[in-house]
């Protein structure tokens, strides 16, 4: 008997609901969290010869146990938290919330789905995915201590420093200040502390592009050809990509990265809006990409920027039509990676 056997990952525990082709459910098992998880499971499953793993967010809260069972030579797939929840929510008898019927959920969106990505065991991508999340939470973390920074200086200088923040230009507002209160004298301490933790923060970024070039050198991808795209641009999109093997087409990977318009219609009224779906740290590093064109001139995106502009779209639909552009460039660019084998990344 094939069965799909759907797991809703948790920190501490794991949900398991086995179903077979008519969505009837056969079997299912809670186990902690463990060293001894997979074996657990595997053991659970045993009966069932032909299966197939569906596992909740299995690049988030289910990532381990997901490359645990492909290490194990499991067929696993991934299930977006989004489709199981639909699921869910919109079958009969089983609407309510809890870990059994997220499980169950989870195994009706696999059978149901015949497009999911199939979990493969990580690779020089995941460490990609792994840079490019480190450098965006440095990136958070140093905005928002520059933030803090702002404020500090704001209550010992009127105005204080009414420009990009760096380090040095807050160390000479600071040497020039003479405290004189109590409060003062503590206010100008800690604007001192925050500049250090800028300036610790600085250092990690400078060390986090150091790893990311190292990185995008050793996959040889020929992503930096396409202007715009540097390191840590070409780091987001291999991590947040993956195997473009599994985009049918340019069209498809727009649709993956929201950069596709959507139809929105009613009646006889045909209109398209802007997408919000899809992987948003990859049409975030498309978006830099086309800023970067736009901002230097004689490029080939600022000059269909402009052209587009004379031809009566705003300055926001001609940059969305560029970031379509620059989508379809690093698709090419990906499909001949890939075509190239072990050299590309």
């Amino acid at each position: 008997m094939t069965v799909i056997i759907g797991v809703d990952p948790h920190k501490q525990s794991h949900t398991a609901v086995a179903i077979c082709g008519d969505e009837r459910e056969v079997a299912k098992v809670t186990v902690r969290a463990t060293r001894q998880q997979t074996t657990k499971l595997l053991a659970w499953a045993e009966p069932f010869e032909k299966r197939t793993w569906a596992i909740e967010s299995a690049g988030g809260l289910g990532y381990l146990l997901a490359q645990q069972l492909v290490d194990a030579g499991e067929h696993v797939v991934d299930v977006p938290p989004t489709l199981a929840s639909r699921v869910r929510v919109l079958g009969t008898g089983r609407s309510d919330k809890n870990d059994p019927n997220d499980a169950l959920s989870v195994a009706v969106a696999a059978l149901r789905s015949g497009s999911l990505r199939q979990v493969e065991t990580a690779d020089h991508t995941e460490i990609m995915r792994l840079l490019a999340k480190r450098n965006h939470d440095l990136g958070r973390m140093r905005a928002r201590l520059i933030c803090r920074l702002h404020n500090a200086l704001a209550d010992l200088a009127p105005g204080g420093i009414a420009k990009e923040l760096y380090a040095t230009d807050a160390d000479q507002l600071l040497e020039s200040y003479e405290p004189v209160t109590p409060i003062e004298h503590m206010r100008h301490q800690l604007a001192h502390q925050l500049v250090d933790d800028v300036r610790r923060l600085d250092a990690l970024i400078k060390e986090s592009h150091r790893r990311i070039r190292t990185a995008v050198r050793a996959s040889k991808t020929s992503l930096t050809e396409v202007y715009g795209v540097g390191p840590v641009v070409a780091c987001m999109v291999i991590g947040h990509t993956g195997d473009v093997g599994r985009f049918a087409n340019r069209d498809h990977f727009a649709a993956y990265a929201g950069v596709a318009p959507i139809e929105h219609s009613s009646g006889g009224r045909i209109a398209h809006r802007l997408s919000r779906r899809g992987n948003r740290k990859l049409n975030n590093a498309i978006h830099i990409a086309a800023l970067t064109q736009i901002r230097n001139p004689g490029t080939d995106g600022r000059i269909y920027f402009e052209r587009k502009v004379a031809e009566g779209k705003t300055k926001r639909e001609a940059l969305r039509s560029l970031k379509r552009q620059v989508s379809n460039a690093i698709f090419r660019q990906l499909v001949l990676d890939a075509e190239r084998g072990p050299g590309g990344h």
